[in-house]
């Protein structure tokens, strides 16, 4: 018991007991690594790159639980919530499997809802979320689809049920399992905007309203900051004005159906139409005929009637200037 107590005393005696530990924790920690340098790579897990900050991050959205509950049944979920501004947190959600398309969707989710809001405004969520679907069944699961979804659409929006004028709640964009490798890296981040731009405006969007507005809308938001040539946004539309065939009336909605084999000259008519209000008319004045048309079903004589009041010229004249900006854009393109 003596030397028990003299080992006490010494170990007490000025802080020798911290010194001692200390020596035995670097030591420790200085074997530790020697062993992990030892070890072949394909022994060591692969480390992801953590943003400052972004360690304990939560989505915002209340509805992630939820939406993380259905996706356990179609294999391990990951998450990457991403810091979205004004203090709010999105997520981007999938399987490991779909790591690639996760990994691209959430680098590029903060530059999405910053642009969707620099032209909408700040009044919808900004902490958005984004699933990747593993499978038909898994999107068909989580976009609460009734039958069997086209193999075209590549993602959608869903949103639970709410009043019109309401904040809608549930609100999330869901890509489809093959959205990656049909749209690549670009054509994600430009759909992703795309989507985006309807959960900012659904508040305000009422079922029925003019398709061309609504997807020529989220279309010239997609590719509002992109820089890409017009030909490039339009191929279809570009191609054919090039040989004197102009579109003799706005997109019909019929023609936004996946399986009218229309669809994808419909999107690019309501893009240029957009398009051409923001360059002719100015984007608040785009904003404001968007919250004027998306009220509700308009017969071609209302939405000829809105445009003289909120553009100010007839719908005639509206048609004429919008079919000299697209042969303009086609001959530029040339």
């Amino acid at each position: 018991m003596s030397a028990l107590r003299q080992a006490r005393g010494w170990l007490s005696a000025k802080r020798r007991f911290q010194f001692v530990a200390t020596c035995t924790m670097v030591i420790g920690l200085t074997a530790a690594c020697g062993a992990l340098l030892m070890l072949p790579n394909s022994v060591l897990p692969k480390i992801r790159a953590v943003v400052p900050g972004d360690a304990g991050l939560v989505a915002t959205d209340p509805q992630v639980p939820e939406v993380r509950r259905l996706m356990d049944s179609y294999g391990k979920v990951v998450a990457e919530p991403v810091v979205t501004g004004a203090g709010k947190v999105g997520v981007v959600l999938g399987h490991p499997a779909r790591s690639g398309d996760i990994d691209v969707l959430a680098g590029e989710l903060a530059a999405a809802t910053v642009a969707v809001s620099a032209l909408w405004g700040s009044n919808w969520s900004q902490a958005p979320v984004v699933v990747v679907a593993s499978s038909p069944a898994e999107f068909a699961a989580l976009t609460h689809a009734t039958g069997a979804v086209p193999a075209e659409v590549a993602a959608a929006t869903v949103a639970d049920p709410f009043h019109p004028g309401s904040q809608p709640e549930g609100q999330r964009v869901v890509f489809g399992p093959e959205a990656g490798r049909r749209l690549g890296a670009d054509g994600l981040r430009t759909v992703l905007r795309h989507e985006l731009t309807h959960i900012a405006t659904r508040a305000v969007t009422v079922d029925g309203s003019p398709q061309w507005m609504l997807e020529g809308f989220a279309e010239y938001t997609a590719h509002r900051s992109t820089r890409q040539p017009v030909a490039q946004i339009a191929p279809t539309l570009i191609a054919r004005a090039r040989t004197g065939d102009l579109p003799a009336d706005l997109p019909a909605d019929a023609m936004f159906e996946p399986a009218g084999g229309q669809a994808s000259l419909a999107y690019e008519q309501g893009w240029s139409a957009c398009a051409f209000i923001a360059s002719e008319f100015g984007e608040p004045a785009l904003v404001n005929l968007y919250r004027q048309l998306a009220t509700g079903p308009r017969d071609h004589a209302a939405v000829d009637r809105v445009i003289r009041e909120s553009l100010g010229v007839s719908g005639e004249d509206f048609r004429t200037g919008w079919r000299a900006w697209i042969t303009a854009r086609s001959n530029e393109a040339a």
